[in-house]
């Protein structure tokens, strides 16, 4: 007996759990159609509980991508039908099976972004989540899946899954099959290799061979860079990493990372918006780093079924918006004034925003299930609640980088994420908060780390800014303009009639209006007695006004009751920031070697240096003008000029607050 069972036990796991297996088709993509067969073999419970997703990865909030299936039905080996019981809006059980269940249905998608499908004569952009129905049980199975190019297509088929001879792509289970988005369409496919690490560019678009290469270098330069923070490049699981871009006027601005690819989309083309879309390049890929394997564990493993919460996203997902500028800088590609100012804008929202003084930069990462793309009917309050952990984060993250090159001569930020991913270096070995800051204490010192993280990560006090930013020659100060300032945030602001000044967005809180009791919803009829009825005439009313002056404001509330209130114009809450030597400031030596410490290359495989190209004296000139210092024509992304292309659409960022990682 004993020996019958260790032959067992020999020959188990020799016999290779049959894969589950999915069939895609598009007979109807002109309706934003496919069809979906999905073959579940060796079916042990009576009832198999097949779901859609209602999360994907690295969005955390609800989708119910089960909006979007319908046609469902299931039958077994034999193609006998079987009893299909809806068991939850994104569940169905099956039950009369002998083993073998074979689910189909009807897939809808008309949005082509990182989140969700996008299915028409052109391509199908497909988020594998919003896509393919799993069941329990079956989640550690290995996937085979097949796609049907539609006849006269021209298509070919990108993504970072596992290709096989036999023209199926293949993964090892269900997590990993979720986090692979597939671009099937007649894209150009671009490839390079850096060291032992193979890159492919699948790029959906209208332009043409010479901007795709061109494009290619781009990606070569911030790669190359990203690279050099970490001093080596991740081990791609398939030996490949997939830049997949649809750059259409018809899909939707967004970029979303993978662990061995990312899938990038925007409405603009790479003649006039190259320079903006490389930024959402170097954001993504970031993460394949950070988040993709230096990873939280409040996201490990992720959950499909509900929404994902995780106190660590200032992290996972701010110091990598620090980190594409910062790629861009470092690769020549952004002038010290556009890197300033982006650097500019985070400073301003969290020395300026009112909700820093309601959440730590945790707790902000906390509300991802709230405010990453969730969609809810009834108003928030986040304009005064909110800083978003993007914009949070990618200030810290400045702050820190000053602070430790400052405090500790040949030490930066850069040395933080080399530490975090020897100590976490892939998803099995997620970190934790309390990991951050021992990483940081061994990079630094126990003062150090328990500082930043006392006062700025669990406490909600801003770095001392203005002095760090001193250290590499850049001037932080309060904005100019406008001279007065009154307090109304979000759509439309003040929306002028023959009736008045209806308030159209939420007041700030500390605001003048605020602080005089007003909000959305409330008309201010007339202003020291005037009726005030366009933007210019009240620009004209407040031109002679100064912060501090109190002006009587004629007010009728949403209820509709009159009343009348004192108002006291404040100055501008904003800052701004701006190099020394642009600010009639001296630029000293010192200051000149912080910064090239900080900005200058770090790449240890370099890629040729980006150039444009001006139309009129046909000079090559650094990436980084916008126009030519000779003769002040706009510079051009390829050597050749080529028509413009009709746009439609905005440029279009669509991760909400996900500053800058959008595509544009």
């Amino acid at each position: 007996m004993k020996l019958c069972i260790y032959l067992a036990a020999l020959v188990l796991p020799l016999c290779a759990a049959e894969p589950v297996r999915y069939e895609l088709k598009f007979p109807n993509a002109a309706h934003h159609e496919a069809e979906v067969r999905v073959t579940f073999s060796g079916v042990k419970q009576p009832s198999l509980e097949v779901l859609m997703s209602r999360s994907s990865p690295g969005r955390y909030a609800l989708h119910e991508f089960a909006k979007n299936v319908y046609n469902i039905r299931a039958s077994d080996g034999q193609g006998r039908a079987l009893t299909v019981t809806q068991a939850a809006p994104s569940e169905w059980n099956v039950s009369g099976h002998k083993g073998t269940v074979v689910v189909e249905y009807t897939v809808f998608g008309d949005r082509a972004d990182g989140t969700y499908d996008g299915i028409d004569p052109t391509h199908a952009h497909l988020n594998l989540p919003a896509t393919l129905m799993w069941a329990h049980g079956f989640e550690k199975t290995p996937v085979v899946l097949k796609f049907e190019i539609p006849a006269g297509s021209g298509w070919k088929i990108a993504t970072q899954l596992a290709p096989q001879d036999d023209g199926t792509w293949t993964a090892p289970g269900m997590d990993r099959m979720m986090d692979s988005p597939v671009e099937m369409s007649a894209h150009a496919l671009l490839e390079w290799k850096v060291g032992n690490s193979q890159f492919r560019m699948a790029l959906h678009h209208r332009g043409n061979d010479e901007e795709a290469a061109a494009f290619a270098k781009l990606c070569q330069a911030v790669t190359a860079e990203e690279e050099g923070v970490f001093g080596a490049f991740p081990k791609y699981d398939t030996g490949t990493y997939t830049f997949l871009l649809d750059y259409l006027p018809y899909v939707s601005g967004d970029g979303m990372e993978h662990r061995n690819s990312t899938s990038i989309s925007g409405t603009r083309d790479l003649r006039d918006s190259a320079a903006g879309l490389i930024g959402t390049v170097a954001h993504e890929f970031f993460h394949s780093w950070d988040v993709k394997r230096i990873r939280p564990k409040t996201l490990e493993p992720f959950n499909f079924e509900d929404a994902n919460m995780s106190g660590e996203l200032w992290f996972a997902e701010g110091f990598t918006n620090y980190y594409g500028p910062l790629a861009m800088k470092r690769a020549g590609l952004e002038s010290i004034e556009r890197f300033v100012r982006s650097l500019g804008g985070a400073v301003n929202a969290v020395m300026t925003a009112p909700g820093r003084e309601i959440f730590s930069v945790v707790e902000m990462s906390r509300h991802a299930p709230f405010i990453d793309g969730a969609a809810a009917s009834d108003p928030t309050n986040n304009t005064n609640n909110i800083i978003s952990y993007y914009t949070y984060g990618e200030a810290i993250a400045l702050g820190t980088d000053l602070a430790i090159r400052a405090q500790f001569p040949g030490k930066s930020l850069d040395d933080w994420m080399k530490a975090m991913w020897r100590a976490h270096p892939d998803s099995d070995k997620p970190y934790t908060l309390d990991g951050l800051q021992q990483a940081l204490a061994e990079v630094t010192n126990q003062e150090f780390a328990a500082d930043l993280f006392t006062h700025h990560i669990y406490g909600k006090e801003p770095m001392d800014y203005a002095s760090l930013l001193a250290h590499a020659g850049i001037l932080l100060r309060k904005a100019a303009t406008p001279k007065v300032w009154m307090g109304v945030q979000g759509m439309g602001g003040l929306a002028f009639s023959d009736r008045g000044a209806d308030i159209a967005g939420t007041t700030l809180r500390g605001s003048p209006l605020y602080n005089a009791g007003l909000d959305r919803g409330d008309r201010i009829v007339t202003w020291e007695g005037k009726a005030i009825k366009t933007q210019a005439d009240l620009n004209s009313f407040l031109e002679p006004h100064k912060p501090g002056d109190r002006i009587k404001l004629e007010v009728e509330t949403r209820g509709g009751a009159k009343k009348e209130v004192e108002m006291e114009l404040a100055g501008p809450p904003g800052y701004e920031t701006e190099p020394y030597e642009m600010a009639d400031r001296e630029l000293t030596a010192g200051m000149k070697a912080f910064r090239a410490a900080w900005l200058s290359s770090k790449a240890i495989h370099p890629a040729p240096a980006p150039v444009k190209y001006c139309p009129t004296c046909k000079r090559p000139l650094a990436f980084e003008y916008q126009n030519c210092p000779y003769d002040g024509a706009t510079l051009q992304f390829t050597e050749h000029s080529f028509p413009a292309l009709p746009q439609s659409g905005s440029a279009g960022g669509g991760r909400g607050g996900r500053g800058g990682r959008g595509g544009q």
